[in-house]
């Protein structure tokens, strides 16, 4: 059983990777900030879970009917987001220096509450079969970093390119002191999770190990 993973995250294909599947990468090509404010400028502004949510089901969906690797899609399509929340405030990825340095004074030494939206396309058979999804989140408690460590950070330029400016299992981990909550949703995607939504679409979860890829 194939899994097609809608992000070109390396972070998202490492947790799996680890968790004994490989999934093929589809970049979905959605514009993220647009698509959430063409749904704010119809309904009202989106709570956290469900702007990763809406951003995860059409990372998906983007992708339903393409032809990937010389075929068919024939498996099951995932598409994830995530966010951070910290002091009523929702953050994406920084992309700039001076943004990251910003969000690390704000969170410096506090708490906040990482969101991971997912939403799993049944695509076997060349076909939409149906669709589940669920947003999970962990609160995850730093340390106080003192500002050459911060500035370091920051030119490393890893925080720029994930939610929150921080990561969990690379040169951010050093500087988490505690994440309450499947660890896995710090990374970008929540195995447990995942494992429940493929479940209810009735596919069995060792059924997408390929453990000679480890």
């Amino acid at each position: 059983m194939r899994l097609y993973l809608a992000s070109t995250s390396p972070a998202r294909r490492q947790l799996l990777r680890q968790a004994g599947i490989e999934p093929l990468l589809v970049a979905p090509g959605v514009d993220e900030d647009a698509a959430v404010a063409a749904h704010e400028a119809e309904h009202a502004p989106l709570a956290p879970h469900d702007l990763v949510q809406l951003l995860a089901r059409l990372k998906a969906e983007a992708i339903v009917g393409r032809d990937v690797d010389g075929g068919p899609i024939d498996g099951l399509i995932l598409g994830g987001d995530s966010a951070f929340l910290v002091d009523g405030v929702l953050h994406g990825k920084p992309h700039r220096p001076e943004v990251a340095r910003e969000r690390w004074v704000q969170q410096n030494g506090r708490s906040g509450v990482l969101w991971s939206g997912h939403w799993v396309i049944d695509h076997r058979g060349g076909a939409v079969r149906g669709a589940v999804g669920r947003a999970a989140s962990a609160t995850v408690s730093f340390a106080r970093l003192d500002d050459a460590e911060i500035d370091a950070y920051i030119a490393s330029g890893e925080p720029l390119a994930v939610a929150g400016a921080f990561t969990v299992d690379s040169l951010g981990g050093p500087f988490i002191r505690s994440v309450e909550g499947d660890p896995s949703t710090v990374v970008g995607l929540s195995l447990s999770t995942l494992r429940d939504l493929v479940r209810e679409l009735g596919v069995g979860w060792i059924d997408l190990w390929d453990l000679g890829a480890r």
